[in-house]
């Protein structure tokens, strides 16, 4: 019997955790802050990378009708996919 593998993805690409926060003052976004980026096994270099890409994700998301508030925070989970190669190549690019 042949099954269909949809979680494809899972064997060639890692899923790094991230979290972040909108500050909404007025309805307007004011500040994104990284709060912890949940990888144990990124170097410095890839952590960084992890950590601007959350920020420039969190950026596109910040308008969004679910993530808008008038005043407060907003906490926003977002999980990046990246593959296991160009996860690698990432130590090795000068950032």
């Amino acid at each position: 019997m042949n099954v269909a593998n949809s979680q494809g993805y899972a064997k060639d690409s890692l899923q790094i955790k991230v979290y972040t926060e909108i500050l909404y003052k007025n309805n307007i976004a004011t500040e994104i802050t990284l709060k912890k980026v949940f990888c144990d096994y990124c170097s410095k270099t890839q952590n960084e990378a992890i950590a601007k890409e959350a920020i420039r994700r969190s950026d596109l998301e910040k308008y969004e009708a679910y993530n808008r508030l008038q005043n407060g925070i907003k906490r926003i989970a977002t999980y990046i996919r990246v593959s296991k190669k160009d996860f690698a190549a990432i130590n090795e690019e000068d950032n």
